[in-house]
């Protein structure tokens, strides 16, 4: 059922010779895996690293791979399939338009906290996610650092050092309302007799009510001006105010520091599992290493390379397909503007035809019959003129 894939450089490349592997059926689940020689980044540096087109314009569906185990079944990978690490863009809407950092422990899927917006155009992009030794990371676009910090921090793979006491109560006289009434502040003598509404003092009864039909005339009423509503207590900073009670802060005794959070003991394959509503997502030049340098370098002399030319492809493809359309259109405008005349020579027809009948059917019976006809078929030839 998964969708099949297109060994291709794509409509618009830099180089034609420079293939990768895209998507290319609409509405499909895709999976495809590859094996590399089975390692574990402990003690050093991991870097993956890939780059990815969008050439469909991408509005539902990802672009992101998975590093996983050594105990992966190839001929059963899918969206099921436990993973170490899922990196990549994905987009979805108006809402989903973000780079996804997910790190597996204790078989838990920990999303990075921090937001990171992904490209969304139909060019080539590199994404890159660097986890060092020390715990800190960073995440690059188009060899450009977009994201970085440390993993205790920026996902919640383990529970937190310092935890507020469940015991601790608030004390009594703990003040933390940070405005109270007034006390100097009393309200007026006599507002609350302010009525809402007065009698409009301009009102006159109709001359033509009739109180045994109408009833007895009510003069209409108007806003008081005097009224200001209900009468509300001024209020002032509380000289006692303490803040907003918070229990202190403790050691969490569920914590346990994880020297080697950012370390996975096997990682062995690299997967691309995905779902695309639409297709057209190509994937290339795949990099898993321990130098950051190098995987710049790498990026440069790939995707840097012909970043340049693609978007001149990419332009020159655009221009093209903006002019079919425009070509289209007017072949539309053409079309429908000779339907019109067919319409009106149909309708300039049927007048002359009735014309001509009425002349048969009635010239014999009427002589003035026939002049009102020959006025008709004036009538018919002088709006075909005008058409």
């Amino acid at each position: 059922m998964a969708g099949e894939w297109n060994h291709t450089s794509g409509n618009w490349s830099g180089d034609a010779q420079d293939k990768g592997i895209q998507t290319s059926e609409d509405y499909r689940f895709y999976a495809i895996s590859a094996q590399y020689p089975e390692f574990s980044n402990k003690d050093k540096t991991l870097v993956l690293q890939f780059s990815v087109k969008h050439e469909q314009k991408l509005d539902c569906g990802g672009g992101y791979v998975k590093l996983l185990g050594g105990d992966v079944d190839q001929k059963k990978f899918g969206g099921e399939t436990p993973y170490s690490i899922m990196f990549g863009p994905d987009i979805c809407g108006y809402t989903t338009k973000k780079v996804h950092a997910i790190l597996t422990k204790n078989g838990k899927n920990n999303l990075i906290k921090k937001e990171v917006p992904c490209e969304t155009d139909q060019l080539t992009h590199v994404y890159t996610l660097i986890v060092r030794p020390d715990a800190t990371y960073s995440i690059l676009i188009d060899n450009v650092e977009k994201q970085s910090g440390s993993v205790y921090d920026d996902w919640d793979i383990l529970p937190a050092k310092k935890m507020r006491d469940p015991d601790a109560k608030k004390p009594e006289d703990w003040e933390d309302n940070e405005y109270i009434p007034d006390p100097e502040d009393k309200k007026p003598e006599g507002y609350d007799d302010i009525p809402k509404e007065l009698t409009d003092p301009d009102a006159t009864k109709p001359e033509d009510w009739d109180e045994e039909e109408d009833g007895e005339w009510t003069a209409p009423t108007i806003p008081n001006p005097e009224y200001k509503g209900p009468w509300t207590q001024k209020k002032i900073k509380n000289p006692n105010f303490k803040g907003k009670w918070k229990a202190p802060l403790i050691d969490n005794p569920e914590y346990k520091d994880d020297p080697y959070i950012y370390a996975f003991d096997s990682l062995k394959h690299i997967g691309i599992e995905l779902w695309q509503v639409k297709s057209g997502t190509l994937f290339d030049n795949i990099l898993i290493t321990d130098d950051p340098e190098y995987a710049k370098k790498f990026a440069e002399e790939t995707w840097g390379k012909h970043k340049d030319a693609e978007k001149a492809a990419f332009d020159e493809a655009e221009k093209k397909r903006l002019d079919e359309e425009s070509a289209g259109s007017k072949d539309e405008d053409i079309d429908d503007e000779a339907d019109e005349d067919d319409d009106d020579d149909a309708d300039f027809k049927a007048a002359s035809s009735s014309a001509e009948e009425t002349k048969d059917d009635s010239a014999d019976e009427n002589p003035q019959t026939e002049e009102k006809v020959e006025d008709i078929s004036k009538d018919a030839s002088e709006k075909k003129d005008e058409l």
